[in-house]
């Protein structure tokens, strides 16, 4: 049997690898191991513990590394405390396969502790070209891994353009993606009561038009930070529908954006609003569907958004190169062009869906290889 561990650092994280992790317990030839770490410890970002345990996750193990602080600074230092820790997890649960999911910086740490461990590592959503320091993490943690699962087809032949050997390549679509349709079956009556539970601020009435927000801090420009969330914000005063609100993730430059918030919800407002830490995935995705438009920065508008059709509004350069349809259209972090953009994307109401991100079947894919035989190579070989 296999020992696959999963490592679990942020809300992100945890949609993007849920599937897996269900699909993986319920493999003859795997024992799952979870590993929680970095924000999703923390309740300043959701209480993602809960939600992980109310879906029936066992947590093996759960570590702090997360340095509080609002500066690039405050990243390398979380990533370098995550590298003293995770290591003792490594060799205390001993796996056959470490998982880790996509760019963030926490998952950096996860892949340098298991490539000098000599663990076989995996690496879901390979491949892809967008901003941010991600971009540079995510190739960085492709030159560590074993195995990927990339989302696209593009994204796979981005692989081995970096040299990534065919064999080690599977493309098996976004695990995202899996989580969508069981969200759409949720009635908009069991959503309601559900939202209740999560929260701060006006009860919003979903039957009706709103605007779902979702935007988090750019790191390599980590100064304009309060620049660009005031441009939204002020976006959002003028197009004043009834709006809900995700804070953003722990990316530095998240304090100035959490600031700019609180200011914003303690102003009187023509329009009701309503702000969320975290939201289990399939409430956040069922919103996505009924939504008259996602409205920041977050990779959702482009993946899930992609396969459901709804609107969004991408602001700025963190999505820059993601592979996106028609659903999506990009505008500066400009005030007037935020307003008019949204206005457009409302008028024209839901896309067509697409399969660009998969099927959602990713989860059942990727257990199949995670319980075969393995027999990988821990050498990487560069073939060119």
């Amino acid at each position: 049997m296999n020992r696959v561990v999963f490592f679990i650092g942020s809300r992100a994280n945890y949609a993007s690898i849920k599937s897996v992790i269900m699909a993986c317990n319920s493999h003859s030839n795997i024992d799952v191991q979870v590993v929680i770490y970095a924000s999703a410890v923390s309740d300043k970002f959701g209480e993602l513990l809960k939600v992980i345990r109310s879906d029936g996750i066992f947590i093996t193990r759960v570590v702090d590394t997360l340095i509080q602080g609002d500066s690039p600074q405050g990243m390398a230092e979380s990533t370098g405390l995550a590298l003293l820790k995770i290591p003792q997890i490594l060799s205390e649960l001993n796996p056959d396969v470490v998982v880790t999911v996509g760019d963030r910086f926490e998952t950096l740490a996860v892949a340098v502790s298991a490539a000098y461990m000599n663990k076989l590592l995996a690496h879901t959503m390979g491949g892809e070209i967008t901003g941010s320091i991600d971009e540079s993490i995510r190739h960085a943690i492709t030159k560590l891994a074993h195995i990927h699962f990339p989302a696209t087809p593009n994204a796979a032949r981005n692989l081995k353009l970096l040299g990534e050997i065919d064999e080690s390549i599977h493309l098996v679509g976004c695990p995202r993606i899996d989580l969508v349709d069981d969200a759409l079956k949720i009635s908009i009556a069991q959503l309601v009561s559900r939202l209740s539970e999560f929260g701060i601020g006006e009860d919003i009435d979903v039957s009706k038009p709103f605007l779902l927000v979702s935007q988090h801090p750019v790191t390599t420009e980590f100064e304009k930070a309060d620049t660009y969330i005031a441009a939204t914000l002020s976006a959002l005063d003028e197009i004043a529908i009834p709006t809900i609100l995700l804070w953003p993730n722990s990316d530095a430059g998240h304090d100035h954006f959490n600031k700019s918030i609180r200011s914003w919800q303690k102003k009187p407002a023509s329009y009701p609003r309503r702000l969320f830490r975290n939201l289990p995935p399939e409430l956040y995705l069922r919103l996505m569907s009924i939504t008259s438009c996602l409205v920041g920065n977050s990779s959702s508008g482009l993946r899930e958004g992609a396969f459901i059709g709804t609107p969004v509004i991408n602001i700025g350069s963190r999505q820059a190169g993601r592979e996106k349809t028609a659903n999506v259209k990009n505008v500066d972090p400009v005030v007037s062009e935020i307003v008019s953009a949204v206005k457009l994307q409302i008028k024209h109401g839901p896309y067509p869906r697409s399969h660009l991100y998969g099927n959602g079947n990713a989860g059942v894919n990727i257990a199949e290889v995670l319980g075969s035989s393995l027999e990988i190579s821990l050498q990487k070989q560069l073939k060119f």
